[in-house]
């Protein structure tokens, strides 16, 4: 099978790990613009774990405590801050169990790229990548974009990439 023709057959996509992190939203924006000039479908993942328990103590959490549910919520949130209606691309959001790195590094099989913010909210005030950023460049099975969050938003295209004429969001206007 030829490039051309898996790209004509099967519709790889773009897999975007989103915590809410400014650095998240940051590569939320840069896949969404990649999806577009692409024409991949995109897929933002939350991933999410059981409060942990020291030495069999439990962290205590309110008994209608739904961590699922909440990073739903955090995920429709981000999604809805980030795209436009005149973002023309397939959105899949997806919540799933478990610690991000393996989580991200099990959907990068299925994957042509796999996009990541540098630190999430567990970084380490310094630190050049986090912990879930490294995991994925070393670990994945497709190629890896870290983005770092920017105190000063730009342009949602990316670096170093041409605008599609056609393109009708803010990747191509220039706007954030």
């Amino acid at each position: 099978m030829t490039s051309t023709e898996r790209t004509t057959t099967t519709r790889r996509r773009i897999v975007v790990g989103v915590d809410g992190s400014e650095s998240s939203l940051a590569a939320l924006r840069w896949a969404v613009c990649q999806a577009e000039l692409t024409g991949a479908p995109l897929e933002a993942v939350s991933a999410w774990e059981w409060p942990v328990t020291y030495s069999g103590w439990e962290t205590p959490t309110p008994p209608d405590y739904d961590p699922a549910d909440e990073a739903q919520r955090q995920l429709d949130k981000a999604v809805s801050a980030v795209l436009t209606p005149a973002d023309a691309i397939e959105v899949r959001r997806s919540v799933i169990e478990g610690h991000p790195a393996p989580v991200l590094e099990a959907l990068s099989k299925s994957a042509d790229l796999v996009v990541v913010g540098s630190h999430g909210h567990g970084e380490f005030v310094g630190m050049l990548l986090g912990s879930v950023s490294e995991h994925c460049v070393t670990h994945c099975h497709c190629p890896v974009v870290v983005i770092r969050g920017e105190t000063q938003p730009r342009s949602r295209r990316p670096r170093g990439v041409g605008r599609k004429p056609a393109a009708s969001s803010a990747c191509a206007s220039g706007e954030s």
